[in-house]
This record gives C-alpha cells, sequence and structure tokens, in this order.
C-alpha cells in the first residue's frame, strides 16, 4: 500500500486456510497490498466490497484444454465424428473451416467461460497439420491477446495427427514456425501408435524444443507396456538435454494399466527427470495412479481436455467441477486429500506453467474469485457458482454478488 491507501479493499471473507470470515485484502496497483487481520485498522481505499462471508480462492489453473477445436457460442452442433481418432481428425478438417464462427471467436468465447469459474491460467494446444498451416495457431493467439485483461493463454503446437507421418522436416518445419509465430511450447502424440518411429518424433521436437528454448506437452494415450516405453523414451530425453521441469506428459493413461511395481518404478523415474503429468480423467480410459505420483514427487495438474468441440459434446470449463470427477474416480474423500486435489487445479497446475508469485500473498497479483463455500472440501464437492472473479485487482466476471457469474466481453483495442 501507498501513503494514499488502496484501490480495493475486499472484506468479509474465508480465506482458504480455515476460519471464519472477517479477514480483509487490500489491493493496489494490482497486487495484494496486505492481508489485513480482523483486528487491523483498515487503510484508506477507493472502493470497498464486502464478500458476505464468501470463500476467497486462488484464481484456478486449467492446464491441458483445446481452445481452437470448440464449437463455444455457436447454436448446439451434434457429434459428427467416430469413436476413432482418424474420424476425429477428418471431422474437424471438414467442418471447423466453414463454422459460422471463426477460431478466435469460438476460442474467445470459451475463454470467457473459464474465466467466469474463476480460472487465471490456461494451457492450450492448438493443432499445426498440413491442412491448416498455422491458422488454428493464430486463431488461438487472437483470443489470446484479446484477453490478456483477464486470463492468462500458455499455447502449445500440438501436431495433432503425428509428426513423421506427417512428412517428418515438413511438420518439424511447421512447429519450429509456430513457436516463431507466438506458440509458447512444441507438442507431440503418441511416438509409437501414432508415428510408429518413436525416434524420429522425439528426436525431432525435443530438438525444436532445445533450439528455441521452450517446454514440451506430449499426448501420451499409448496403453500399458507401449505407453511405458514411449514414457521411459520422453523422461531418458528430457535428463540428456537438460530439460527437466520444462516437460509434461499429457494423459498417461498408461500408468494406469500396469502393475503396481511397474507404476513406481515409472513414477520415480518421472520424478527424477522432471516429469510432469496432467490429467482430466478420461471416463473411458485408465487413470494414472495420481497420488502414488504424488507421493514420489512427480508434479501432478489438471485440465478439462475436451469442452463442447469436435471431440466431445461435455464439458463447462469449471475446474472445479473437473476436480469433482477427479477426485470421485480416484476415490478422494476426506479433506486433506481433497485439499491435494485442489492444489491440482491451482498451485500445482501454476508452478508446472511457471506461473510465478501465484497465490493469495502480499505482494503477488490479485487473481482470484469467491463463491458461497465453506473451505476447499466444500467448494470441490459442491463447486457452486462464482459470485466474483479478479483478474490483476480488476472484477472480470460477476459483476454482482447477486448476479453470480457473468461472462465479460473482451477488452476493446
Amino acid at each position: 500500500m501507498t501513503d494514499h491507501g488502496c484501490d480495493l479493499l475486499l472484506t468479509n471473507f474465508r480465506l482458504p486456510r480455515g476460519g471464519a470470515a472477517g479477514h480483509r485484502i487490500a489491493v493496489a496497483g494490482g497486487r495484494i497490498a496486505a492481508i489485513l487481520e480482523p483486528d487491523a485498522p483498515a487503510p484508506d481505499a477507493s472502493e470497498v466490497l464486502d464478500l458476505r462471508d464468501d470463500l476467497l480462492l486462488p484464481g484456478l489453473v486449467d492446464g491441458h484444454m483445446h481452445l481452437d477445436k470448440t464449437l463455444s457460442g455457436l447454436p448446439w452442433q451434434p457429434h459428427a465424428a467416430e469413436p476413432f481418432r482418424q474420424s476425429r481428425i477428418e471431422t474437424d478438417q471438414r467442418i471447423l473451416p466453414g463454422l459460422p464462427l471463426g477460431t478466435a471467436e469460438r476460442a474467445g468465447h470459451l475463454l470467457r467461460r473459464c474465466m467466469a469459474n474463476g480460472t487465471a491460467h490456461v494451457r492450450t494446444h492448438a493443432d499445426i497439420l498440413p491442412a491448416f498451416g498455422l491458422s488454428a495457431l493464430e486463431g488461438v493467439l487472437q483470443a489470446r491477446e484479446a484477453h490478456a485483461h483477464a486470463v492468462t493463454v500458455q499455447v502449445v503446437a500440438f501436431p495433432q495427427a503425428g509428426v513423421m507421418r506427417q512428412g517428418g522436416t515438413t511438420m518439424l518445419d511447421l512447429l519450429d514456425a509456430a513457436v516463431r509465430a507466438g506458440a509458447d511450447l512444441v507438442g507431440g502424440i503418441d511416438p509409437c501408435e501414432v508415428d510408429r518411429d518413436p525416434a524420429g518424433q522425439l528426436d525431432g521436437i525435443f530438438a525444436v524444443a532445445e533450439r528455441r528454448g521452450v517446454g514440451i506437452d506430449i499426448h501420451l494415450h499409448e496403453p500399458g507396456e507401449l505407453g511405458l516405453f514411449s514414457l521411459q523414451e520422453i523422461c531418458a530425453r528430457t535428463r540428456a538435454r537438460g530439460m527437466q521441469g520444462k516437460v509434461t506428459v499429457s494423459h498417461g493413461f498408461c500408468l494406469g494399466g500396469i502393475p503396481e511395481s511397474k507404476q513406481k518404478a515409472a513414477a520415480a523415474l518421472m520424478a527424477s527427470s522432471g516429469v510432469s503429468l496432467v490429467t482430466h480423467g478420461a471416463g473411458s480410459a485408465t487413470l494414472p495412479p495420481l497420488m502414488l505420483l504424488r507421493r514420489a514427487g512427480v508434479r501432478v495438474f489438471c485440465g478439462n481436455d475436451d469442452v463442447r468441440d469436435t471431440w466431445s459434446p461435455y464439458g463447462t470449463a469449471d475446474m472445479l467441477e473437473r476436480a469433482s470427477v477427479i477426485g470421485w474416480r480416484e476415490d478422494l474423500r476426506h479433506d486433506h486429500l481433497l485439499e491435494e486435489l485442489f492444489a491440482m487445479i491451482s498451485s500445482e497446475g501454476a508452478a508446472a506453467l511457471g506461473i510465478e508469485r501465484y497465490g493469495i500473498a502480499p505482494g503477488h497479483p490479485a487473481n482470484f474469485f469467491t463463491l458461497p463455500a465453506e473451505n476447499v472440501p466444500d467448494a470441490i464437492a459442491t463447486h457452486p457458482p462464482r459470485r466474483r472473479v479478479f483478474h490483476a485487482g480488476r472484477l472480470v466476471a460477476g459483476a454482482d454478488a447477486g448476479q453470480g457469474a457473468g461472462i465479460p466481453a473482451p477488452r476493446a483495442g
């Protein structure tokens, strides 16, 4: 705070660490200036908001999304693809270019849903295909720029149809161009099943990432021993290239389909290699042993994956609801486990995305939201509507506590 007080004073709320309502937060210059105990004197403030005993939580992190595929903002679209990957890729190529809303508009609509649900940080994949070139990425980057006042967006250049089977050098050149155009990470997908050339794909994408100084996020759907082999190869390259802490495996279904002894060995390898795992709790696939991985020291975080898009009609873009689904599948019932689950949609995701000064603490960006819940376990179990959402100290959703979360328009200009 300055000698002139603060921009915003929030009063009468609960903090995630527990206790009764009555705390206050002073916000100045988009950051948390102070967290005041109930008996501390109040600073002068340009605006004071009474949060009516709501719980105040840090902005959520959606660590795996596909903004470019969403159908958000359009009338209901019946699901058109057959339940296998190639049909879905062909459906994308047939349907997406002819939609009345372009990638930027659809991605923006979904981002506003995320924001209204309290998400402050998103990692999304954008398809890089010879048929699309960089058009999907360009649309996502436009949406990112338009909503930068309310959410941060990290973009993975994602070779949805593979690398080597799409021409190898051609795709690697496209991925390199995508990073130069604004993508933050290089993606990969099922090196054995899709490309049938794990060395070619992994050597190629790691070379692009190392040359451009960016991280890697690899979709790994491969089951059982095949997926475990790919995971071991990913870890080996991560260590060899000194990229610990910069590589994520998305899904990792194989980890749920191998014996416990191999799960423990794989978890130890991932931890020592600094390879993270992001999950969305897919209902049709084996769930990795999330708590076993965490106990071994693996960073585990969560994302929504597909939200009302060409691959799935489901989803609300609510990370608390997603946590509820994952907790139900993982059979997490006790409060301390639900607190761990919350870390997987907040602080662990922030660390994986490289978000600095995350959380509710003096000096940190004022990114948080409020909702009518007693504590974190209650918030996950019931995931009630968000009342107010703040980003950098600005109210970006839920203009009034009596209205519930609204969907703000992108900033003009």
